[in-house]
């Protein structure tokens, strides 16, 4: 064996001159298992039976330097000595003189190596070789930096960015808990040194920051790459417990108690023996793979999207815009005619991917109506739930359509159209699985990204159970974010539509790649696989890519509904000013004598006065007002608004979002922050110095998402061109206002059509103020043209809100 404190080689070493005849092993010592010698325990670097050995070994100085010149091996059982001769033992007391000195040296240094070894490989800590892992992390970072730098940073670069960051503060860690020094003071400042490389390089990509939290999950990809750093490092990886095998129900447990079938439902069953659900058409048998058989594909074809682009629009080819097939009043733009002609001809699966603001509402609706796909189930984000049923209502009014609310009482069992939000789908998840549906359409369908997830599993178990029931359903996803954090959210979408299982690709996606006549060994191989993919169904649209067809300017109402504790708040504070308004009403109509009457009996005049009586005595009502019913309101629909906010900024980039009361800002902040979007707030109370600070970190920095601004004092003089999407979380009372709020982002330097996202609460007076807004003023020609709004206009849209709402509880009396 190689000396304490010698690198041992793979050569034989002569044993010295005065090294004693016992210490020198003879063969028939080698066939008793007796005393070994040095040169026959020298193996080569990292053998494990040495490296045993060695922790044998680890003893004091003075007991190794002891059984060395015995010619005993230190760690080995100890045979019987044999007598020796007087000549003999003279010449090994010699030796032992002569080297005395000598291995009182090595011995020391021996001891020290020991005592080194004895502490890294300590029970519970990781065995380090003599490499430095530093190298490794550091190299990692510049080249993170780089790809930021260059704009490429693809799901890969997102996976190593979070594998350095953690283990950039597990080596902190680690360096902090061993004894103070200056050895350690350095390694600090080198780890902080790369700590600020990942922290620049994460402000300029929002979807950096939040794998930085400590939550974040890893996935399988990322916990692989650590351990390869590791290795490359020269750190020995602490071994993992096997992960649980997840298993993906086939129908997703709901326990009986909680699950509902509401009435209507039933009696849809029984009405009529021809409504029942036709599920007689068997699937296509399932292509068995041929060249392809054996290859692992699912890795490939979700690669094929970050190695194969080169530029190219995902956007499979479409057929030329046909006939609109819309009701009279209303028509569709080119590129959404283009997608109902696809369908219309027999496309049966999309993941329509458009961005924000051209329409992929309509254009679902539509499509479901030209493939007859009836009834349609629409799986949405509790925001959005009321706007579909008004886009409903708009697209295809011979199509009813109706809402899932909580236990389902109110739902419509004989509608067309079913709409039902993700947090309550685990409820009714029983009836809608024999509802024997034609088509489903999954909105925000990032939502389903994480396949362990309820949500995920509940939609995929709906979708499995349509596929196998009836051919070619019609089937999409709806996003404009089919990537958060990492190209493996594919995976949970390409399930939904068919195109792969868990395992592999499967139908007309296996079919294509097969005729390529490519495996994944073949440089072609990426570029065709991408291709195949885009053509199953793929359909993405930039506003800038069809500028033409939309307007420059618009504003989009959203209308949201009002649920819990908020929306009981503020109806029952709306009933309070309703029932004093018409008690003033009644008062003052029974002291006149004469009395104008409309054909519905309502002096309206009358009205109008008891309205303009109430906004003058404001200040002395005790009870509800227009205006704290507004800030209600406001405060009622910060949340929604907030939430769609952060769907637009991970979807089409940068947000504006305009609120009237501070209190509404406050909340859309938190949401922000739990969110994990960066935000810049612009207030009234700001210094110029922080508020231009925060206008420039939203114009310059790439991870602050979102702008928070006062509609008041962000409404004016404000260069927000940046961003080409706003957030109207609360109404004003005048268009003029909301145009000029706008024009902070449409202004000269815009690229790109600029959309107003109007945020209403149904069913309130927020939706009569929006209604009279657009009525008195024009809303929407002066989005084109923005005129002003005469002062008297404001007054009016109060007193008419008021008179509406009078109106409304005269009717009900």
């Amino acid at each position: 064996m190689a000396r304490p404190g010698q690198r041992a080689t793979g050569r034989r070493r002569p044993a010295p001159p005065n090294q004693s005849q016992n210490d020198q092993k003879a063969p028939d010592a080698q066939a008793s298992g007796g005393r070994r010698s040095p040169d026959d325990e020298i193996q080569l670097p990292g053998a494990e039976p040495r490296r045993r050995r060695t922790r044998q070994r680890a003893q004091s100085p003075e007991k190794t330097t002891r059984a060395r010149a015995q010619g005993d091996e230190p760690g080995q059982k100890k045979q019987p000595r044999q007598p020796r001769q007087g000549g003999q033992s003279r010449q090994a007391g010699q030796s032992r003189q002569q080297g005395q000195g000598r291995q009182g040296g090595q011995s020391r240094q021996a001891g020290q190596s020991r005592q080194r070894q004895q502490t890294a490989r300590q029970p519970g800590r990781t065995q380090r070789r003599p490499v430095d892992i530093m190298a490794v992390l550091a190299s990692a970072a510049r080249e993170i930096e780089t790809a930021a730098q260059r704009g490429r940073v693809t799901p890969s670069v997102r996976t190593r960015f979070q594998v350095v960051a953690g283990l950039l503060r597990e080596e902190k860690t680690r360096v902090k808990a061993a004894p103070a020094g200056r050895a350690a003071e350095q390694q600090l400042k080198r780890l902080d040194g790369l700590a600020q490389i990942l922290a620049t390089t994460a402000v300029q990509d929002s979807a950096l920051l939040a794998l930085l939290a400590d939550d974040a999950p890893l996935s399988a990809a990322a916990r692989e790459m650590r351990r390869d750093m590791l290795e490359a490092g020269g750190v020995a990886p602490a071994p993992e417990p096997e992960p649980e095998p997840v298993a993906v129900a086939a129908a997703p447990i709901v326990p009986e108690k909680q699950r509902v079938v509401p009435r209507s439902v039933v009696s849809r069953q029984l009405a009529n023996p021809f409504l029942a659900p036709d599920f007689s058409a068997a699937p296509a048998p399932a292509l068995a793979p041929n060249r392809l058989a054996g290859w692992e594909l699912i890795g490939p074809l979700l690669s094929s999207f970050e190695r194969a682009g080169d530029g190219v629009p995902a956007c499979m080819k479409l057929p030329a815009a046909g006939a609109p097939g819309t009701p009279p009043g209303v028509d569709l733009m080119p590129h959404q005619r283009q997608l109902v002609a696809a369908a219309a001809a027999g496309h049966r699966s999309f993941l329509l991917a458009d961005e924000p603001g051209l329409g992929k509402t309509a254009q679902a609706l539509l499509a479901a109506q030209a493939a007859n796909a009836y009834p349609l189930l629409v799986v949405v984000p509790n925001v959005v739930k009321t706007n579909w049923a008004r886009e409903a209502r708009r697209w295809t009014p011979s199509h009813p359509a109706t809402v899932v609310q909580g236990d389902g009482n109110a739902v419509d069992g004989f509608a067309d159209i079913v709409i039902v939000n993700y947090e309550v789908l685990d409820r009714h998840i029983g009836w809608l699985d024999d509802f024997g549906f034609g088509g489903i359409v999954v909105d925000e369908a990032h939502f389903i990204k994480n396949k362990t997830s309820q949500r995920s599993q509940h939609v995929l178990h709906l979708s499995e159970r349509l596929r196998g029931r009836r051919k070619q359903p019609l089937l999409m996803a709806l996003t404009g974010t089919p990537l958060i954090n990492d190209i493996d959210d594919f995976r949970a979408i390409w399930q939904f539509l068919g195109w792969i299982d868990d395992s592999k690709p499967v139908g007309d996606l296996l079919a294509c790649l097969e005729e390529t006549g490519l495996v994944p060994a073949d440089p072609g191989f990426y570029r065709a696989a991408r291709q195949c993919v885009i053509d199953a169904g793929i359909v993405r649209r930039r506003k800038i890519d069809v500028a033409a067809d939309i307007p420059a300017r618009r504003i989009a109402d959203l209308p949201v509904e009002l649920e819990g504790a908020a929306g009981r708040s503020v109806r029952a504070a709306e009933r309070e000013l309703a029932r004093r308004l018409l008690h003033q009403y009644e008062t003052a109509l029974s002291l006149r004598e004469s009395v104008t009457l409309d054909e519905t009996g309502i002096d309206l005049d009358l009205a109008r006065r008891v309205a303009r009586a109430e906004l003058k005595d404001t200040s002395k009502q005790s009870g509800e007002n227009v205006f704290s019913m507004m800030r209600r309101i406001g405060q009622a629909k910060a949340g929604l608004a907030a939430d769609y906010a952060v769907q637009l900024a991970r979807s089409a980039g940068k947000v504006v979002f305009f609120a009237k009361h501070v209190d509404v800002m406050d909340t859309a902040e938190e949401i922000l922050t739990k969110q994990g979007v960066g935000f810049a707030s612009i207030r009234g109370d700001q210094t110029p110095t922080v508020r231009q600070k925060n206008i420039d970190a939203f114009v310059n920095e790439p991870g602050v998402a979102v702008a928070v601004c006062s509609l008041t004092a962000a409404g004016v003089g404000l260069n927000l061109q940046v961003a080409s999407n706003i957030v109207l979380a609360e109404l004003s009372w005048t268009d003029a206002e909301q145009t000029q709020a706008i024009d902070r982002s449409h202004r000269i330097g815009q690229t790109e059509p600029v959309t107003a996202w109007r945020v209403i609460a149904a069913q309130t007076v927020d939706a009569r103020i929006a209604g009279l807004i657009d009525s008195k003023a024009g809303l929407a020609a002066r989005a084109l043209d923005g005129a002003d709004v005469d002062e008297a206009d404001t007054v009016d849209v109060q007193v008419e809100a008021l008179v509406a709402l009078l109106v409304e509880a005269l009717q009900e009396a």
